[in-house]
């Protein structure tokens, strides 16, 4: 009778013990999978997006309104090309929307596009694919469009310096040419492509776009004596493939974003930035209870 207890006993126990892998098991898939396709946190490492974001801020960031990407993490860990798909979204993006995105240079060489899954930026979106940028006295100006871009404070502040260098800011800007001689004060007009637009090709959309459709064409885009080259045919004309977008810094004065390198491809992008889910201060590593579930706007 004793053994008969004890064997049942033992029963018992292995019901609950694989009850309790089951449930561990489930709520280990269920947390991946909402990290694949509805949401993931990022934690703020630097002072780019103040004030609206500090140092130690983790923001919860939105996949479903672009759509989650779908690629082979293993290929992008080793450093090859990679072909990303995206689900389709509930929504667009829209300007000034705050979004985290991987970097499109790698080990931040400026003369190809490549992703970088273990580098994450965050920034304002200020333009979109199909608008036509500009900067004007250090302030965004995107044609059509009346509404307030970007942190208008740190525009100002820009705008009031008769020489940035003397702040430690760097000036010359992309895509760093003297025919053009853009800087962070005066910049563009700087079309943005998107989906299925044409633009003529020549010496300077050249300057502007080589990377893009370098990267879209998997070839060399290269000027040679005044004719624009892709791989060994002269084109004078081109159809992108696909959609970019302009994105900024609140912290105008200390911000590495695409005054500097240039236009985001739309797979880069993570998705957008919601809400401050948990704050942190970086010194005394102590919680900043006033940030926490602040919306990000």
């Amino acid at each position: 009778m004793q053994m008969k207890n004890r064997w049942l006993f033992l029963r018992i126990v292995w019901y609950k013990i694989m009850n309790i892998f089951f449930i561990v098991c489930c709520s280990a898939l269920l947390f991946l999978l909402l990290q694949i396709f509805c949401f993931t946190s990022f934690r703020i490492p630097s002072d780019s997006m103040m004030p609206i974001l500090q140092n130690g801020d983790c923001v919860l960031v939105n996949k479903l309104i672009q759509g989650p990407r779908i690629f082979n993490i293993f290929v992008a860990l080793r450093g090859e090309e990679v072909d990303i798909y995206r689900i389709p979204g509930l929504n667009t993006l829209k300007r000034n929307d705050v979004i985290v995105f991987n970097y499109p240079y790698m080990d931040k060489c400026k003369d190809s596009i490549r992703l970088d899954v273990m580098q994450y930026y965050i920034k304002r979106c200020i333009g979109l694919p199909g608008d036509t940028l500009e900067i004007r006295n250090g302030f965004y100006r995107v044609c059509g469009v009346t509404e307030q871009l970007g942190n208008i404070q740190s525009q100002e502040y820009i705008s009031s310096l008769d020489n940035p260098r003397e702040k430690g800011i760097p000036t010359t800007a992309f895509p760093y040419d003297r025919r053009l001689g853009w800087s962070i004060k005066e910049f563009g007009p700087l079309p943005i492509p998107k989906n299925g637009q044409t633009v003529k090709i020549n010496p300077i959309s050249y300057l502007l776009y080589k990377e893009l459709i370098s990267w879209e064409q998997k070839k060399v885009l290269r000027l040679q004596k005044g004719c624009v080259l892709l791989g060994d045919s002269v084109i004078t004309q081109y159809s992108f493939k696909k959609n970019y977008y302009f994105v900024s810094g609140d912290n105008m004065a200390n911000s590495q974003d695409s005054r500097y390198w240039g236009m985001l491809p739309e797979e880069y992008i993570v998705g957008k930035a919601t809400r401050i889910w948990y704050s942190e201060d970086k010194f005394t590593e102590t919680p900043r209870w006033d940030r926490i579930m602040q919306k990000i706007k």
